[in-house]
């Protein structure tokens, strides 16, 4: 199999084959890079990372994978390039193809990554956008591998489930026939078009899908418990009070993890996380509506042995540079 010089948008772009591809991959670069075995295979190459949004994982990740891989990184962020303000996208992509090797973009619309890739001549690289996140799930799903308990991968998202995360996780579980469970106010679900294309994924993959607004339904038997902050970048501080109230019920405590019925769940989330003060927003949150103890999260569990929210956060690198190789140096 090749993927040599394909764009990485979204993850219905891509079959279970090719998922698997890059997971299996990434397992083998990961094992190397430990074993200290690693093969440069990007050597000359060089990365332009276009962030319009604030990142710490997808950022370092990206600059670690192309330089473990001997290739360099170019950092543009709104105010050391002119996209979309001076220079369109279009315009913006016929450049940096003639410079770079390849593209990687995160922002907020979708249309934003679809243009550039239409008009580069390299791979582009989706590093999130409001409806997608596709390098996280290589993460996500390199990090339940690494954890699963065998048979049929069963994870669960809690929270608000309209954006990048709960879509995301919803169509890579559809495609590689995983028991995914959505669970959210119903205001909060997916669009219909998601679960549609989910459900349609899932009649070729044997994957079971479950969108519910029931905590209890949803939880029992899942082995890994998926959460977002309640208030995406970009969102105004005014829907804090709304989110909190839907929210609260959807919660990832010590209460909601026991009802999974499972002594080995495991805690998973993209971050940053309010778990607790330490933070200005969590510092905020808790003087506002007394969850002091964490927001989305309760920080019993993200300190537990049950979360591992850091080898996720360790597998962003890992599988971004499986991403890298594979349709860089094919």
């Amino acid at each position: 199999m090749t993927l040599l010089g394909r764009d990485f948008l979204k993850e219905a772009d891509f079959t279970a084959a090719e998922l698997q591809y890059l997971l299996d991959l990434a397992a083998d670069l990961k094992t190397a890079k430990r074993a200290g075995r690693e093969l440069p295979q990007l050597s000359g190459m060089h990365l332009a990372l276009i962030f319009e949004k604030t990142s710490t994982r997808t950022k370092i990740a990206f600059e670690v994978a192309m330089r473990d891989q001997g290739g360099h990184v170019s950092i543009l962020d709104p105010t050391s390039s002119q996209i979309g303000h001076k220079e369109s996208i279009a315009d913006t992509a016929r450049v940096l193809s003639r410079v770079f090797d390849a593209i990687e973009y995160r922002g907020a619309a979708h249309e934003n990554v679809e243009q550039l890739a239409a008009f580069a001549d390299v791979p582009v690289y989706n590093g999130l956008t409001d409806t997608w996140h596709p390098t996280q799930m290589l993460a996500d799903f390199m990090t339940m591998a690494e954890y699963a308990a065998g048979g049929q991968l069963s994870y669960a998202y809690c929270g608000d489930a309209r954006f990048n995360m709960g879509n995301s996780l919803l169509i890579t579980g559809a495609i590689l026939g995983s028991d995914v469970r959505i669970i959210a106010p119903r205001e909060l679900w997916p669009e219909n078009w998601v679960i549609e294309m989910a459900r349609q994924h899932a009649a070729s993959s044997g994957a079971s899908i479950t969108v519910t607004d029931d905590v209890a339904v949803g939880l029992v038997g899942a082995q890994f418990i998926h959460t977002d902050v309640w208030v995406s970048m970009g969102e105004p501080d005014a829907v804090w009070r709304e989110r909190v109230e839907l929210l609260t019920p959807y919660r990832v405590d010590a209460e909601l993890m026991a009802r999974t019925g499972r002594a080995d769940a495991r805690f998973m989330h993209c971050l940053p996380a309010f778990h607790d003060t330490n933070t200005a927003v969590g510092k905020k949150i808790a003087s506002e509506f007394g969850l002091a103890d964490g927001v989305e999260v309760a920080d019993e569990v993200f300190q537990s042995p049950a979360s591992i929210v850091f080898d996720q956060a360790e597998n962003r690198m890992h599988s971004i540079k499986a991403l890298l190789v594979a349709t860089l140096a094919g």
